[in-house]
């Protein structure tokens, strides 16, 4: 065994939050050894080819797989931090030794502090045969694809309607793989409900109160029994449907990964709405152990944004707490941090984080902004199906309808209260608002609006669409997002297909905006007939097939 080596500070989990408490701690100084156990940094970040949510500050509206390399970029342009890959920490003992297997050498560390960012683990589900081949989590389905280009099947069924459930069922249809259907215990949609609209409006089908009994096949999976469940959970006789599928993709959730806080006997707590058992920490993020931090999901399950940002307040913790100068210029930092985290967390969809963290002593629920708690109006049909209804898209619509005979307008159908900002921060002519409040629904000034556009490429749900009703004299031009390859080509004739992915029309592709600016996200214009200018909301080149 090397000699011990003393080091002001160890983050362990080179995910987004290890990585972003690197960088926070190293921006004042603090030398940092970065350990992480794979042989590439990333953490779940390496797989999230989708945009995020969230504020712009905090990468809102850019690809997961691109805030990675700006902050790999970052960590790797850093004489302070000291990146340890393929290594992993066996154990953090009571005399602050840290122990790392590096290259099949044990190596000793005394640090200052640690910051653990460990991230999860893929919870699994009891149902006859769910050891066969073909059985797989969500992040193993993620893996396969997005980092090792492996399509993990041909038709898969997706268990679980979380937004990881969601997202990669998008994924896997980006890949050319069939989504057999996507099913959900609960009786409403886990996730947001522009990722299940998305969906929807691919012709997936969303079937809540239902839930897999057996996985069948002999060798491997060749389909799935699946059933309703009645409102106390509990089997509907006689609803048990068969569904032909050679994978069956598990998204149930994650649990926080705290064996080495459990090895150090940091204080932990059973907080179901934070996904089991999680360390007691405070709002610095400093465990029951002085000096001894964590963040991200090893915290508790939350969004990939929440992580970074308490990343950032461990890391800064840090710094105060070593550095001898710029103490005040820090503790402003750790606030401003901290404010984003409760605006994150303000809205309905932060409801259940709200509630987790109070169980453990943190924020009480005073600095939150009551007025946005509740949702505008009814969305359970929303949440049931993933198809807005006619009251919901009403109330998106111009209330004088002439206004669609004024020229290409912008439509958002963005329903459901969470925080997200790119559609407002993208209109260069400043008509859309969320009121003031990121949490907020965002609604578009239509008599400011112009129809450029932009907003449709820049949306991360998908949920903006510009309608030109007077296009010509029969026909309306409709402009969608669309992230599939081969692109559409100018003049291609396609079919139209509404919110419920069902074909409703031929259309003819007019335009399409593919640059570097709309970062994969191409704003395609369809010509459709003028009756179906409220209905058509997305296509389909015609020789693709999306399931």
């Amino acid at each position: 065994m090397d000699n011990i080596e003393n080091v002001e500070l160890i983050v362990v989990g080179g995910g987004p939050a290890g990585l972003s408490a690197a960088l926070a701690a190293s921006d004042y100084g603090i030398k940092v050894v970065l350990a992480e156990e794979r042989e590439f940094l990333g953490g779940q970040l390496i797989k999230q080819t989708h945009r995020f949510f969230g504020s712009e500050k905090e990468y809102a509206g850019t690809r997961g797989i691109d805030i990675l390399k700006r902050l790999i970029e970052d960590v790797k342009n850093r004489e302070d931090i000291k990146i340890l890959a393929s290594s992993r920490v066996l154990g953090i003992y009571e005399d602050n030794v840290v122990t790392i297997l590096n290259n099949n050498k044990m190596k000793k560390y005394i640090p200052q502090a640690i910051i653990l960012a460990t991230g999860a683990s893929e919870k699994f589900l009891a149902f006859e045969n769910n050891d066969l081949p073909g059985v797989f989590g969500a992040g193993a389905v993620q893996t396969l694809m997005n980092v090792y280009g492996v399509l993990p099947a041909k038709k898969i069924l997706m268990v679980g309607s979380g937004n990881i459930g969601l997202i990669v069922s998008y994924q896997l249809l980006q890949a050319g793989v069939s989504v057999a259907a996507v099913i959900e215990a609960a009786p409403k949609i886990g996730g947001y409900s522009v990722h299940a609209s998305k969906l929807k409006r691919l012709g997936i089908p969303i079937l809540t109160s239902h839930t897999i009994k057996k996985a069948v096949g002999n060798k491997k999976v060749e389909g799935a029994i699946i059933c309703e469940l009645d409102n106390n959970w509990q089997e509907i006789k006689d609803t048990e449907e068969f569904i032909e599928c050679d994978a069956i993709c598990l998204s149930v959730g994650l649990t926080p990964l705290i064996d080495l806080l459990k090895q150090r006997k940091v204080k932990t707590v059973y907080v179901s709405e934070l996904g089991g058992y999680i360390p007691l920490r405070d709002e610095n993020m400093e465990t029951s152990i002085m000096n001894l931090f964590v963040a991200g999901d090893v915290s508790g399950i939350e969004e990939a944004t929440a992580a970074m940002i308490e990343g950032q307040i461990s890391g800064l913790t840090v710094a105060k707490r070593i550095n001898k100068n710029q103490k005040e210029e820090i503790q402003r930092k750790i606030e401003e941090a901290k404010k984003e985290l409760v605006l994150l967390r303000s809205g309905p969809v932060g409801e259940k984080i709200r509630k987790g963290l109070s169980k453990i002593g943190l924020n009480h629920g005073e600095n939150y902004d009551e007025s946005i708690l509740k949702e505008e109006f009814d969305i359970s049909y929303l949440m049931k199906t993933g198809v807005p209804s006619k009251e919901n898209l009403e109330s998106k619509f111009p209330k004088d309808k002439k206004i669609f005979d004024k020229g290409p307008i912008a439509i958002s159908e963005c329903f459901q209260k969470f925080p997200c900002d790119p559609c407002v921060k993208s209109c260069p002519f400043n008509a859309i608002s969320e009121n003031g409040n990121i949490n907020n629904i965002p609604y578009v000034d239509f008599e400011k609006c112009t129809g450029c556009r932009i907003c449709v490429s820049k949306c991360p749900g998908l949920a903006m669409f510009v309608v030109h009703k007077n296009y010509t004299e029969t026909s309306s031009l409709i402009t969608m997002p669309y992230e599939f390859l081969p692109r559409p080509k100018k003049g291609e004739l396609v079919n139209v297909y509404d919110r419920d992915g069902k074909i409703i029309c031929e259309g003819k592709v007019i335009k399409i905006l593919d640059s570097s600016f709309q970062d994969k996200t191409a704003a395609v214009s369809v010509e459709v007939p003028k009756e179906h200018f409220l209905e058509a909301r997305n296509f389909k080149v015609r020789y693709l097939k999306h399931e």
